[in-house]
This record gives structure tokens, sequence and C-alpha cells, in this order.
């Protein structure tokens, strides 16, 4: 279950914050869908490149792990690799600019220096945000399609 941490409450003499957590519906409220794959993607600051694979994606964004920190704002040049898949004949680079919108150290107990950053893709066109929904929106069903039970009378 989801929490949100909300403010209220202002007194005459400054202004005195009361913290309360509120229980967020557990239904996922993302626009555009999400899959679990592990793709390809280089990931490229103005001091260092990071060549590491996603954890999810989906055609506005991407989570996945890296090997040192990277400060949330920082701007971003992506290359992700779509694979060939039946509706993609090649593989597909997809180029883009992304910012660093979220980032956790890694639950990885052996490697201190692992990061999870979530990017945004900031400046990306649209036919390659379609490539990628396409290929996302393949993938869940693909999975959804796995998980029905085969009957055979």
């Amino acid at each position: 279950m989801f929490h949100r941490l909300q403010t209220e409450g202002r007194r005459a003499r400054g202004l005195v914050q009361r913290h309360f957590i509120t229980a967020m519906p557990t239904q996922d409220r993302r626009r555009f869908t999400r899959a679990d794959r592990n793709l390809a993607i280089k990931i490229k600051d103005k001091d260092v490149d990071f060549v590491t694979e996603t954890k999810n994606v989906s055609c506005i964004g991407a989570y996945c792990e890296i090997d040192g920190y990277i400060p949330v704002l920082t701007k971003l040049r992506i290359t992700l690799l779509l694979p060939k898949s039946k509706k993609l004949k090649d593989s597909k680079h997809i180029v883009c600019e992304g910012t660093v919108v979220r980032i956790e150290k890694s639950a990885h107990p052996l490697e201190n220096n692992k990061f999870n950053i979530a990017i945004y893709f900031n400046q990306i066109s649209k036919a390659d945000m379609k490539i990628i929904d396409r290929y996302v929106k393949n993938c869940v069903e693909r999975a959804a399609g796995s998980l029905t039970p085969k009957i055979s009378l």
C-alpha cells in the first residue's frame, strides 16, 4: 500500500507543519503502460557513461540500476536498445534526452555503490514514443497470455 505525506496548518507566529500519512489506493495510477523488461540502456552524463539494463520501461521513462550516484535533476543522454520482435523487424536504437527524477540506494547487500534511478524521457520524438509504447504493450499482452491457463479437452 502506498502512503502520501501531507502538510497542513499555519499559525500566526510562523509556519507550523503537521505531517500525517494517508493511505493511497493500491492501484497503479500511471498514464502509460510499463513493462518489466531488461533492455540494454546507455546513460551518458557530461562526466560519465553507464551501460546497464532497465528493470522496467515505458514510453516516457525507464528504471534501472547503475554503479554510481547521479544527482536528481541531472540531464542525461539516453540510448535504449529495443530487440527484434514480431512487430519490430530489426532491433531499434532509441536516442533521447532524459532527467533523473528519483535515485535510491540499491537493496543489494554486497554492492554498496549501486543505485536505482528513475529517468523521465523529456526530449523524445513522438515516433520513438510510439515505438516504445507498442513494444511495451506487446510485452504486457504476451505476459498476460502466458498466464492464462491452457485447457485441453
